[in-house]
């Protein structure tokens, strides 16, 4: 009978991960145990993801308040510095808030409205349309925000993030002035130094602030690039990518995944003959249409991969080839003139960037397109699966 399953993404079930496991002995072993019981084989090309969470924990890359205070000392030493555009999270930025504030003397906390970088909202953009306030260029303090908008709850947690990080400053023993805006030079109007907490615009921040006559520019991935007190740390990304891992601590993202993927792939190999491609994945990068939230507050959704993992999709849209190509034909013959034109477009290794055929394709990175699809497979919460195993995933109309 003709094969008629296409991607299967499945979660692989492993045990609680603790600091100093050999998490790519246990990754071998669950995915191969995993093969047994559920009697399905393994074959070249298919993909194992490990969520950087207890890629993490393995490695015991953790901080705490403290640590994060002490660098936060020394990399800002007047001890009074603006603190700019953070996402609204107790999950990913409280706990960092709470060490920065603790290395402080007074905050600027700058805001950006009516949302953060990754969709949460402080105000609805009707109510923006209603004041008559434009975000690009009007500048609100406290008083005036509450005024035009009075108290707003996250509609998914229930927090006021404008109280609950003024509290978590003031109750590190910081002073903190708060303000909303949208343009990152607004910060120098209050301080020369700065800290700014954005993710994907990062780089560009930094870049009008030194610009613009700031004295000292850090970002988060300027925080925990080297080890405090013996802490864990992350060279590349500091904080970025940081989770609440208790109230005093947090989980920095993984460092060194190039060799854990690449150890996780051989020992694959030894065991089953099969060349299966390894990930180490985060966040997925996709949006709430609900929530407006956009899910990627990593800074990236891998952080290493193998090889063949590298690249993006190189596909013809179906319905493009049935509706124009092959307008003609149906049932039978249209099949296979489909499937020949894959073949070919297979066989010559042919870019297809541009073309008809492909549009409505989606451009994205193969390790953005397996992350996410890694993520939404293990979710965020108790399923226990922090493994994934993908196949299928770059077979086509005619394997």
């Amino acid at each position: 009978m003709e094969r008629m399953v296409g991607t299967v993404s499945r979660g692989v079930r492993a045990p609680i991960i603790r600091q100093g496991d050999d998490l790519a002995s246990i990754v071998v072993d669950c995915v191969v145990n995993a093969a047994q019981s559920d009697h399905f084989e393994l074959h070249d090309r298919d993909v194992v993801g490990v969520t950087e969470a207890v890629v993490a924990r393995a490695q015991g890359n953790y901080m705490s308040v403290d640590d994060i205070a002490a660098d936060i000392r020394a990399k800002f030493p007047s001890g009074e510095f603006g603190v700019i555009f953070p996402i609204l999270s107790r999950n990913r930025f409280a706990i960092c808030l709470r060490g920065i504030a603790k290395g402080a003397k007074k905050i600027y906390l700058m805001l950006s409205y009516p949302s953060d970088e990754v969709g949460n909202h402080l105000v609805d953009l009707d109510m923006l349309d209603e004041k008559g306030v434009n975000p690009w260029s009007d500048v609100l303090d406290e008083e005036r925000y509450r005024a035009l908008f009075g108290e707003n709850k996250h509609p998914f947690t229930g927090v006021d993030y404008v109280s609950y990080y003024k509290g978590l400053i003031q109750e590190m023993g910081a002073d903190v002035e708060i303000i909303f805006a949208n343009n990152p030079k607004t910060i120098l109007d209050y301080t020369k130094n700065v800290l700014t907490c954005d993710i994907h615009t990062r780089a560009r921040t930094k870049r009008l602030l030194k610009a613009a006559g700031a004295e000292v520019v850090c970002g988060l991935d300027d925080i925990a690039t080297a080890p405090v007190n013996g802490s864990g740390f992350n060279s590349d990304y500091g904080l970025l990518g940081s989770n609440k891992a208790t109230e005093e601590s947090v989980k920095l993202f993984p460092r060194d995944c190039d060799v854990f993927v690449s150890r996780v792939q051989s020992m694959l190999y030894e065991r089953t003959g099969k060349k299966i491609e390894v990930m180490v994945y985060g966040d997925g990068a996709f949006k709430d249409p609900v929530g407006k939230i956009w899910e990627l507050a990593d800074p990236v959704v891998s952080p290493a991969f193998t090889e063949g993992l590298n690249g993006q999709p190189n596909e013809v849209k179906l319905k493009y080839l049935a509706d124009n190509n092959f307008a003609s034909l149906s049932g039978d013959a249209l099949k296979e003139a489909i499937q020949n034109y894959i073949r070919e477009k297979d066989e010559k290794s042919q870019s297809l960037v541009g073309s008809m055929e492909s549009q409505g394709t989606t451009p994205r990175r193969l390790t953005d397109l397996l992350g996410s699809l890694c993520d939404l497979t293990s979710g965020s919460g108790d399923k226990g699966t922090p493994i994934i195993l993908i196949q299928g995933y770059f077979d086509n109309y005619v394997k």
